[in-house]
């Protein structure tokens, strides 16, 4: 068994616990830490007070959706290399069979793993959470709609009103129940309530006290924990329950929710202290995208576009890291992408840098990178000054410091002049001038382009373009599921055409016909 970093043995004895605590489409100024908060209507009290006592990432990012984002965080991979580009709905296939996880990983590190709240990272039995690293589940496998909106006569009258479609939808293959997962049975989970309208009301609650009650069990293990908290809120399909219904200041279903979410994470760290915890455990606090924005009411960010686009509003997150005494309070801006957790995660637990390779095969690319300095070195920098975007099945964008070069993006209002415009139902530009650059210092909206103006940022841009497209040659992209996109990017293409080439080439000079 591998020692903790020296540092952290000194201080706390044995290696850190690692709590990391993901919202559902909630926007980067929701949270009062990024301006949000009590000014849009929902206080947020304790996460104001974790990120005001620790270190606030103002430019993390997640990726355009829930499950690839949530994919990303269990294998340190971005999209492309996971192959869960997009969300799988409604018994769709694809998930994290045969995946490195992080929990994989921590547990032969010593750690006990621990699963609760929203999965959505496939129903096969190789992707069930016991199978993929975790000691324990409890929560739901999809998403919170699949088991709300086809019940709600107001959202979808056309399902909910008519037998035979209501019919259709509880014949679909996939669970609709809360269920309790264990490595005791490796082929399912065991089925516990009907999630229906009422039920789902209870479920960020319900999930609370079962972390609450890990978080106690766990007090006087000599064995450090890993534990990932996936809360239901606040997907765009919240029903509050009585308890919280009109609590917070806007009094609109989303916001009560954010003030939910908040008493949430509040008795988690509180459990923490109680037990003695606090000091050795890691809290990382995130957005699975950012708001959802085709259904009122919805979440709100400073910049551009919204979850399922790649402009910045879709990728960046609200982001603290918080660890009581050995985090100093502060902001940074370095860019933090959501996949670093696979090796930061594994570095707290004593195998720092490089050295994530003993647990991955050599055929499987890392896109994260250990952010330990970040975190826990006074005034320490990022590890990265580039962060490459997803979008799909496309490499869209890359930003290098604060400038950011466009591939591809959705186009919001392309298609409808009216009707739900957010981040699913616009159309995806594939080409692009080649200049297409945004300064986010200056230009957060991205509405100003200024790559003509910059040529000579374009020529590092290029450079490390390249270099990536040079990977994903070498590690192609995969695709699960049934999406696939039209117009395949130009690295789908290259493995053909470069065994192409070395077949020409093998066979040798060719002599045309006389």
């Amino acid at each position: 068994m591998s020692r903790p970093h020296p540092a952290l043995e000194q201080k706390t004895g044995k290696k850190p616990n690692i709590l990391i605590f993901l919202l559902d489409d909630v926007g980067w100024m929701d949270p009062g830490f990024n301006g949000g908060g009590i000014a849009v209507g929902n206080d947020t009290p304790t996460m104001d007070r974790l990120a005001a006592g620790g270190l606030v990432l103002t430019s993390a990012y997640s990726t355009p959706s829930c499950s690839p984002t949530r994919a990303t965080i269990h294998t340190g991979q971005n999209p492309l290399h996971h192959g869960l580009l997009a969300p799988p709905m409604y018994g769709m296939p694809g998930g994290l069979e045969g995946a490195v996880t992080l929990p994989m990983v921590l547990k032969q590190l010593g750690y006990v793993t621990q699963a609760v709240g929203k999965w959505h990272m496939g129903e096969n039995q190789g992707s069930l959470p016991q199978n993929v690293g975790y000691d324990d589940f409890m929560g739901f496998l999809t998403v919170s709609d699949e088991y709300t909106e086809w019940r709600d006569i107001y959202f979808n009258p056309e399902i909910a009103l008519s037998p035979a479609r209501t019919r259709m939808m509880e014949a679909m293959p996939f669970n609709k129940h809360e269920l309790h997962c264990t490595p005791a049975d490796k082929t399912k989970c065991t089925d516990g309530r009907l999630i229906d309208l009422n039920y789902t009301k209870d479920l960020d609650h319900r999930w609370m006290d079962y972390s609450v009650a890990f978080i106690r069990r766990m007090k006087d293990s000599k064995a450090p924990f890993f534990l990932y908290h996936g809360t239901r809120g606040c997907h765009f399909d919240n029903y509050p329950s009585d308890q919280w219904a009109g609590r917070s200041r806007a009094r609109t279903v989303y916001s009560d929710c954010m003030v939910e979410m908040d008493h949430v994470l509040g008795e988690l760290v509180k459990t923490l202290e109680e037990t003695g915890q606090a000091e050795n455990t890691l809290v990382f606090f995130s957005s699975d995208n950012g708001p959802e924005c085709e259904v009122p009411p919805a979440g709100r960010t400073a910049f551009r576009g919204c979850k399922g686009s790649s402009w910045e509003g879709g990728q960046r997150v609200p982001t603290f890291a918080y660890w009581k005494g050995m985090i100093a309070p502060r902001r940074s801006e370095g860019l933090f992408d959501l996949a670093d957790l696979f090796n930061t995660g594994i570095s707290l637990a004593g195998k720092p840098g490089a050295q994530v390779a003993d647990f991955v095969p050599k055929t499987t690319y890392i896109d994260g990178i250990d952010q330990t300095g970040l975190l826990l070195a006074d005034q320490g920098e990022s590890a990265r000054r580039s962060r490459p975007y997803f979008l799909l099945g496309y490499l869209a964008a890359l930003r290098i410091d604060e400038f950011k070069y466009i591939l591809t993006a959705e186009l919001e209002n392309g298609f409808f002049p009216r009707g739900y415009n957010g981040g699913f139902t616009g159309p995806i530009a594939t080409s692009t001038g080649g200049a297409v650059t945004v300064n986010l210092y200056t230009d957060p909206q991205e509405d100003a382009g200024s790559g003509v103006r910059h040529l000579p940022m374009m020529t590092e841009i290029q450079a490390t373009l390249q270099q990536y497209l040079r990977e994903l040659v070498k590690y192609p992209p995969r695709l699960q599921g049934d999406f696939a996109p039209n117009n395949p990017p130009l690295y789908d293409l290259l493995p053909q055409l470069k065994a192409a080439a070395e077949k020409r080439a093998a066979a040798g000079p060719q002599v045309p016909p006389q």
